[in-house]
């Protein structure tokens, strides 16, 4: 696969994205690499935080169950992982073979196996199980119009990243 050969770089890590410094510094995985950017290029204003312990736990959860929600949202109806993988294909640098390929092959993959897969472990629908986390995750703001207060924060972004997807 051609990820596995462009990553060798990073000693073992063989998924994207991958953030690389001019110096070398090797940063992977989106969380970590909007950590890296925002200390080194910002001054840590979206990543400090009042409340460490309230942020760092928040974080874990948005990576964790949002990140596991995404997949049954996109890939949970055939038409939805059809338009999911044809749009997939279409961002990547596939070859006018492979792209149909993975467009019409992957996705019966993608609904019957992996999605399908994850919904029966909730028990929930993807569209319910979504809700469901994103009403848990906003009733954690309180008053405030975001999770970092009165301006967004690094939280806030991460968890955007997952339902912009």
């Amino acid at each position: 696969m051609k990820t596995k050969k462009e990553l060798k770089f990073t000693n073992g890590w063989e998924k994207v994205p991958v953030w690389t410094e001019v110096g070398g510094e090797i940063v992977v995985d989106s969380t970590p690499i909007m950590k890296h950017i925002d200390v080194t290029y910002n001054g840590g204003e979206l990543w400090n935080s009042e409340n460490v312990t309230r942020r760092d736990e928040w974080i874990e959860w948005v990576d964790t169950n949002l990140s596991k929600a995404t997949i049954p949202i996109l890939y949970g109806g055939l038409f939805s992982a059809l338009k999911t993988t044809t749009r997939v294909s279409k961002l990547e640098k596939f070859g006018f073979f492979s792209k149909r390929i993975y467009a019409w092959m992957g996705f019966p993959i993608m609904w019957g196996i992996i999605a399908r897969s994850r919904v029966k472990k909730d028990g929930r629908k993807p569209k319910q199980l979504w809700h469901d986390l994103l009403t848990e995750f906003t009733d954690e703001f309180g008053d405030a119009p975001f999770f970092g207060g009165q301006q967004p924060d690094l939280v806030d972004l991460a968890a955007f990243g997952y339902m912009r997807s």
